[in-house]
């Protein structure tokens, strides 16, 4: 069985899809769509920076989910290789799940950018820049990560915001929170903690506002029928009715990304080969948590066209 997997923040880089852009008017139609769709040229700011602005989390997360479903339509139109026909379910780290639904036709691609805009948009504005931060905990597992953020919470929020592999866990929270836990790693056993360079404490209970913008939006433009099963970050369980991805995806701006789970979920349901689209982030990862599994990452046309010789 075959997994497609779609990456989140922290993929982006200046120059993403500019490639695929050259030499593919499959992926020119796909940027040129989500141009329309937030009425902003996001692919010169995708191409030609600064990254400034590319990291900004409103287009930073359009970006890397238009980079991602411009790789699937290289792949689809221009090679005949069907996501559908050769996969058996989608996963996506974070925004990713966008970008998952996106692939297996629950939301149009316009859709996808402008509640994607719209996330970032209301995860920025839902705590003052400096009030919240994450940190990365690389050497820790999660039981080594929750007794950390609960001895450096102390009265604040400090939060397990991404449980990615078996050495990373993400935690979030306050600014306090997050610096007492950086100087408390070692008395945790903890290899180090490295705070990350993002704008707002995301998947922590600080993003409540930001969950709230989302259902609306949400209520507003709800996922329709896909066409492969998903497996949904909170959860980290298959997931095929679009009324309960939707309450998900609310769930999911305060919620775990129960990546490490969902991988193990996905594996014991017999999925041996997992690929990974728009980016080389997921992929380690995956490495990390299942020795066992055959992992492609595809960027380039190379990639893909390797891909494709080997799938199709």
């Amino acid at each position: 069985m075959r997994a497609f997997i779609f990456p989140g923040q922290g993929s982006q880089k200046v120059g993403m899809g500019a490639d695929l852009a050259d030499a593919s008017a499959a992926a020119r139609a796909v940027f040129e769509e989500v141009d329309d769709a937030l009425s902003q040229t996001l692919s010169d700011i995708m191409r030609d920076g600064p990254e400034a602005d590319l990291t900004l989390t409103e287009n930073a997360q359009p970006a890397i989910m238009a980079n991602a479903i411009a790789t699937l339509r290289v792949l689809e139109q221009d090679l005949g290789v069907s996501l559908v026909e050769t996969g058996d379910c989608v996963a996506g780290h974070s925004l990713g799940e966008y970008t998952a639904l996106c692939a297996v036709g629950a939301f149009s691609l316009a859709d996808t950018a402008r509640l994607l805009k719209l996330r970032g948009q209301a995860m920025q504005a839902a705590v003052p820049v400096g009030e919240g931060a994450m940190a990365a905990l690389l050497g820790a597992d999660i039981e080594k990560a929750t007794a950390l953020a609960e001895a450096a919470a102390q009265g604040e929020v400090c939060e397990i915001a991404n449980d990615n592999d078996p050495t990373q866990v993400v935690i979030s929270g306050h600014t306090g929170a997050i610096e007492r836990a950086v100087a408390l790693v070692k008395e945790h056993g903890i290899k180090r903690g490295v705070p990350l360079p993002v704008s707002a404490p995301f998947h922590c209970s600080l993003m409540q506002p930001a969950a709230d913008a989302m259902a609306e939006a949400l209520a507003e433009t709800p996922p329709s029928s896909f066409s492969l099963p998903v497996y949904a970050n909170v959860t980290a369980a298959k997931v095929s009715d679009p009324a309960e991805e939707r309450d998900l995806l609310v769930q999911q701006v305060t919620g775990r990304v129960r990546w490490r789970e969902s991988v193990l979920a996905m594996r014991d349901s017999g999925v041996a080969h997992f690929i990974e689209l728009g980016g080389k982030v997921l992929g380690p990862m995956v490495g990390r948590i299942d020795k066992e599994a055959q992992i492609t990452s595809a960027i380039t046309m190379e990639d893909l066209e390797a891909l494709a010789k080997e799938i199709g």
